[in-house]
């Protein structure tokens, strides 16, 4: 599986940004879909994750009430909707699928496949 991340940028705190994460060579619609990020600095980090139907999320307490994550099955696309942004939600974005089908996982460890990143920074 590829995947292709984008949509970060440079915002001010209290700003937003929406990520993508596109999706090709593998059937997308039964796997779930991970959000982490990595500070300068900083091990890699769970940030949201969706269930393969869309049906279920989990998000970082630190990102609860301000990130929503949300994807469409027909694109082969996930989003990250960034809200309220942050200094300290400066980090570049990683998303990722898991290697079993059906599963939806918090752990870093259970993801196999990444895309490259994108970087977002907040300004102060």
């Amino acid at each position: 599986v590829q995947l292709q991340a984008s949509g970060g940028g440079l915002v001010q705190a209290g700003g937003s940004l929406r990520l993508s994460c596109a999706a090709s060579g593998r059937t997308f619609s039964s796997y779930a879909v991970g959000w982490f990020r990595q500070a300068p600095g900083k091990v890699r980090e769970f940030v949201a994750t969706i269930s393969w139907s869309g049906g279920s999320t989990f998000y970082a307490d630190s990102v609860k009430g301000r990130f929503t994550i949300s994807r469409d099955n027909a694109g082969n696309t996930v989003y990250l909707q960034m809200n309220a942004l942050k200094p300290e939600d400066t980090a570049v974005y990683h998303c990722a699928v898991p290697a079993r089908p059906l599963t939806t996982t918090r752990r870093l460890d259970d993801y196999d496949y990444w895309g490259q990143g994108t970087l977002v920074t907040v300004s102060s």
